[in-house]
């Protein structure tokens, strides 16, 4: 007994109670004991691309297209990093729920003192909201490139997604998944078109995958690295991945949850190279057409989108551009809806209704989004998204170090504890990505 709280504790955590997170989806995706070992693996096939997702949202759009048009291939090595990065926190997500059966939100409300998981809850919040007000602005500049729908309008319009998600999640967990699989398939075919268009040189390619000293003896190359880096790993992601992988209902041996966390981390890992060749598809877009062509200030994804006919010589390259922009914009709406969700719940143990819940995280979002581009239009999106990614950095570290801890705690996580090998990494991660962010939030303030 925790004699200063008064809380139960059970296994290193403070055994406060309270439903599972995403109650009405949890555990409702059946895994087989039995069976060929391919088609187990196929039950836990899903969460990682709802991840992967946040790896490739419009910020991250933003910085890919800045990167490739000013200095071509050579920022390819730093995306692969990012994707490295990025697989090692999202494993150690998978591990936490599934050796705990909490989510990272949950594992924060039973480990710490209430004040403090107050703060980590107001700091989470702040993040959820900073990543959804991009990802509303994001759908919107979808919806006017392909429709010319004025953005303020276009922020509403999304609103929508909140009942699409609804619906899908009545059918069925699954067809949420299927949903994201799909717009994630038409965005590999947009880009895929586009890149056999304007027919990178795929030499400079595979060597802009090595890295290279320019990065750091050039300021301007070193910046747009580091942006690319604190920009990739965004805090929801590691939020929703520990809630949705228990939508599975694996056992609870613990043969059978290492099975659990072996075929989890396999979805995540496969999904997240599929999202790390999705930016580097950007990149490589970026720096054959415009870098190629001279055009080395391009960082607007609506410049991005104007320029892509004359320099392709197609009318239906930015057209292409748009519907992959939308894709990706609705995507990322849908998957931060998610985490606002699971920090809610985790957090502070809320129970409402779904949809009371879903409507609360997306109209926080789209109150701030729809009176930027209401007064300030065009400008306004441009200075708001620069805010929110600064918000982002500021934030990450309350997550990234929380989730080390636990998965290095062998009270917390028994026989799954990380390895030691891996939890080296996952500090040196942490240090590396707390250290950029506060270069990164340095570099905007000066």
């Amino acid at each position: 007994m925790d004699l200063q709280s008064g809380n139960v504790t059970k296994g290193g955590w403070l055994a406060r109670g309270g439903e599972a997170s995403l109650s009405d989806v949890h555990r409702t995706i059946r895994v087989t004991s039995s069976g060929s070992k391919i088609r187990r693996a196929m039950a836990f096939f899903g969460p990682g691309y709802l991840v992967a997702v946040g790896y490739m949202d419009p910020g991250n759009w933003a910085t890919s297209l800045a990167g490739g048009s000013r200095f071509g291939y050579a920022l390819l090595s730093v995306a692969l990093l990012s994707n490295i990065m990025a697989i090692v926190l999202q494993s150690l997500c998978a591990r936490l729920a599934i050796a705990s059966g909490r989510d990272l939100a949950q594992a924060c409300r039973d480990a710490f003192p209430k004040p403090v998981t107050f703060m980590l809850w107001l700091f989470a919040e702040i993040a959820i909201i900073a990543t959804d007000i991009a990802e509303v602005i994001g759908t919107a500049i979808g919806l006017n490139l392909i429709f010319g729908i004025p953005l303020e309008i276009g922020v509403l319009i999304t609103a929508l997604d909140v009942f699409l998600i609804l619906y899908l999640q009545k059918l069925g967990f699954r067809w949420l998944e299927a949903f994201v699989i799909v717009m994630l398939g038409v965005i590999t075919v947009c880009f895929a078109v586009q890149i056999a268009m304007a027919d990178p040189n795929w030499g400079e390619v595979i060597r802009g995958f090595a890295p290279t000293t320019q990065i750091v003896v050039d300021p301007d190359m070193l910046y747009l690295a580091l942006g690319i880096l604190g920009a990739t790993v965004m805090p929801h992601n590691l939020y929703l991945h520990s809630g949705i992988v228990q939508t599975r209902a694996f056992g609870e041996t613990v043969k059978e949850k290492r099975e659990a966390l072996k075929f989890a981390t396999l979805d995540s890992t496969v999904a997240l190279m599929f999202a790390l060749l999705i930016n580097a598809a950007i990149l490589i877009l970026a720096a054959a057409t415009f870098h190629a062509n001279g055009n080395v200030d391009v960082a607007e994804i609506g410049d991005a989108h104007n320029l892509l006919s004359p320099l392709l010589g197609f009318a239906i390259a930015p057209t292409l551009f748009g519907i992959a922009l939308l894709c990706c914009g609705l995507n990322s709406t849908v998957t931060a809806t998610l985490a606002g969700q699971i920090v809610m719940e985790g957090f502070l143990h809320i129970r409402v209704a779904p949809w009371v819940r879903r409507m609360i995280t997306r109209g926080i979002a789209i109150i701030p989004a729809a009176g930027v581009t209401i007064f300030y239009g065009d400008s306004g999106t441009g200075e708001l998204l620069i805010l929110t990614q600064v918000v982002l950095s500021l934030q990450l570290s309350f997550a990234v170090f929380p989730l080390v801890m636990f998965t290095a705690d062998k009270r917390k996580m028994g026989e799954l504890v990380a390895p030691k090998w891996l939890i080296g990494t996952a500090w040196l991660i942490a240090i590396v990505i707390a250290g950029l962010n506060v270069k990164l939030l340095l570099d905007f303030v000066a």
